[in-house]
């Protein structure tokens, strides 16, 4: 075998295997430039907030980028080495003229001082270490990949989950539960989707890269026309690229469309059934899942015919290549053999790369509207989040102050409050009452600052409560509403909720102070027993009196109630005002009421209409105004208005 080197000084060959990784790091360079993945993800539009979750773990970014790059290298060279050194393994006096100046520096490197007989021996070790570092580096490149794929999608789902709790109420008034789920689970699987191909297609751009070094150093005028063939090909992919975007926005609205009408109809599956309507809901919901499924076979369409275009795109150029190297190359047979088979080899095994560049593109295109959604999903700019305030509350000294507070829902022009002048001193019971829509319950919304007011403002002991921190000032509140809210949990764990460092012996004291402790115990494992979702399982009264005892657990300094005795019978009424009176004692109470005979009691009575108050007093004083609360009042009791009066 004559070696190029004799050809050639030790130091022109230096210089030359310098030039070549000058050349190729330049390409490997403008790849991470060009082809990051948070590059990538803008190159698709999406929210500059994307990006953010890559630029947070730049170690596992920078480890993908190095093992990327190593078993692309170690790839090409033992690629570009097989031919060469099998033919000399032989006997085949072949010259290496046409190999890159770097694998000739290997191959004479690794045979300098060693016998002709054991020279190839040495070579084919190369070789197989060079395939054995590639494989190393592609493994640890995959593992790492999927790290950060799953550190990215987990990153995303928690950020997305703190959004939910973080936004106030006004923004899941405006948006269906349904949408939200699904942006939240399949949209967000979609966008993790898409992350994972970007850290797959970085790795595949990189060898792809390298690979092209490779092909370049061999033979330029076979790699300008194996870019043009191939160019053809690319073209084609381009078309089905922008068909598989198309696909995954129709196969994103569909999903969305599915996942609201599924949760709406499984949420009021109780009035689905009183009124037999199970047939249509279910019709309605089959053509939704049809149109979803065909959006899908669409996108997994445009999915297979990639592969075979490849193929064919792939045969055609090799076939290429043979003819145009025999034309190129075929008056000089002492270096067609090596250039053409090598060149050869290292394109065959650059297809695959390019195969997969083109199949995961239309992959990354297909989850590109997901990964929109998701930004947007995320964004809190756009989304109501009221200020917290910094203050820590430690409790009132005087009194609570309603001063000309003004209220109206956003995106409504009519007021739902106006004017409220009220004071609730320490101790004492503020009752609300009026006719539906008149604005008690939105006024009880305030104060735990579910929705700021427009105008005016609440204050507690003359401080602006939204100066407080939001958490402590909630924390000192307790709230028992006629819609009580339970988890699918144990008895114990719902009394519980919100209440830190709790005993077993103070839940067991809240729920006899409740009046609940009597059907608690009769439960199948007690306390320990499990109610269902939103405590199903209970009766009306047994769930307000479980409301009842979490409140009482929790010792709130000021407590809202609103109409919590209204969805009960006479006898759960009662039962419940009993567990009332005793969480009400010696606390600041604002409390709602449907029933007047409910806050008879009450320090003060607020009559509220169209959003004002037109009436303050106690029942009595009220009840001699002869205005509106007498009229409430002889509408629920008729003569023994009268009777009370005297």
């Amino acid at each position: 075998m004559i070696y190029h080197s004799q050809h050639q000084t030790k130091t022109l060959t230096i210089v030359t295997h310098v030039e070549f990784l000058q050349d190729l790091s330049i390409l490997i360079t403008t790849a991470i430039a060009v082809l990051s993945p948070g590059m990538l993800l803008h190159l698709m539009k999406p929210n500059s907030l994307i990006f953010q979750f890559v630029s947070r773990y730049p170690k596992l970014v920078g480890l993908t980028v190095v093992l990327g790059f190593s078993g692309a290298i170690f790839n090409g060279v033992s690629t570009a080495l097989i031919i060469p050194v099998i033919f000399g393994f032989l006997g085949q006096d072949i010259g290496m003229k046409g190999l890159p100046p770097i694998l000739q520096q290997i191959l004479t490197s690794s045979a300098d001082g060693l016998p002709s007989h054991h020279r190839y021996l040495a070579m084919m070790g190369v070789v197989l270490i060079a395939i054995v570092l590639k494989n190393l580096a592609s493994y640890a490149s995959s593992i790492v990949s999927s790290r950060l794929s799953q550190t990215l999608t987990r990153q995303i789902r928690q950020d997305g989950m703190r959004m939910l709790l973080d936004v106030d109420l006004e923004y899941f008034s405006k948006n269906k539960l349904g949408d939200i789920m699904s942006q939240l689970g399949g949209e967000t699987s979609r966008a993790a989707e898409a992350i994972r191909v970007t850290t797959n297609l970085f790795t595949i751009c990189i060898t792809i890269l390298v690979f092209t070094g490779f092909l370049l150093a061999i033979s330029w005028q076979l790699t300008i026309a194996t870019t043009v063939l191939l160019g053809f090909a690319s073209l084609t992919n381009q078309f089905l690229i922008k068909r598989a975007r198309r696909n995954g926005e129709r196969l994103s609205e569909q999903s969305r469309g599915y996942s609201i009408m599924q949760q709406e109809i499984l949420s009021g599956i109780r009035l689905v059934k009183a009124t037999g309507n199970e047939d249509i809901e279910f019709n309605n919901l089959s053509k939704l899942i049809e149109a979803r499924e065909a959006a899908e076979l669409a996108s997994q369409a445009t999915f297979a015919i990639v592969p075979p275009l490849n193929e064919i795109a792939g045969i055609v150029t090799v076939l290429s290549i043979v003819i145009l190297g025999k034309l190129w190359f075929g008056a000089q047979p002492g270096t067609l053999s090596t250039v053409l088979l090598t060149y050869l080899l290292v394109l065959f095994r650059l297809l695959p790369f390019i195969s997969q560049l083109n199949s995961q593109r239309s992959n990354l295109a297909n989850a590109a509207p997901s990964v929109q959604v998701v930004a947007d999903f995320l964004r809190r700019d756009t989304k109501p989040v009221m200020a917290r305030g910094t203050a820590n509350y430690t409790g009132i000294r005087d009194s609570i102050k309603f001063t000309d507070l003004a209220f109206r829902y956003p995106g409504n022009e009519d007021w739902t409050l106006q004017g409220v002048n009220l004071t609730l001193p320490k101790g004492t019971t503020l009752a609300l009452v009026g006719s539906s829509g008149a604005g008690k319950s939105t006024l009880a919304d305030l104060l735990p600052r579910f929705y700021d007011c427009a105008m005016g403002g609440i204050s507690i002991d003359d401080r602006d409560i939204r100066e407080f921190d939001l958490r402590s000032l909630r924390q000192a509140m307790g709230i028992v509403s006629q819609d009580t809210f339970l988890f699918n949990d144990t008895v114990a764990n719902n009394i519980a909720y919100g209440v830190e460092n709790w005993t077993r012996e103070a839940v067991v004291e809240a729920a006899k102070r409740a009046n609940a402790y009597q059907f608690i115990s009769e439960l199948p494992q007690g306390f320990d027993t499990t109610i269902g979702d939103r405590g199903v399982l209970l009766s009306g009264g047994q769930r307000q009196r479980l409301a009842i005892a979490r409140a009482l657990l929790k010792n709130p300094e000021i407590l809202i109630l609103d109409e919590a005795t209204s969805a009960l019978d006479t006898v759960s009424e009662r039962i419940v005002q009993q567990a009332i009176d005793e969480l009400s004692r010696d606390r600041t109470v604002l409390v709602i009421a449907h029933r007047l005979s409910t806050i008879q009691n009450a320090d003060q009575i607020a009559v509220f209409d169209k959003g004002r108050v037109v009436e303050v007093g106690t029942h009595r004083e009220l009840l001699s105004k002869r205005g509106v609360y007498a009229n409430l009042y002889r509408m629920q009791f008729g003569d023994n208005l009268m009777q009370t009066v005297r």
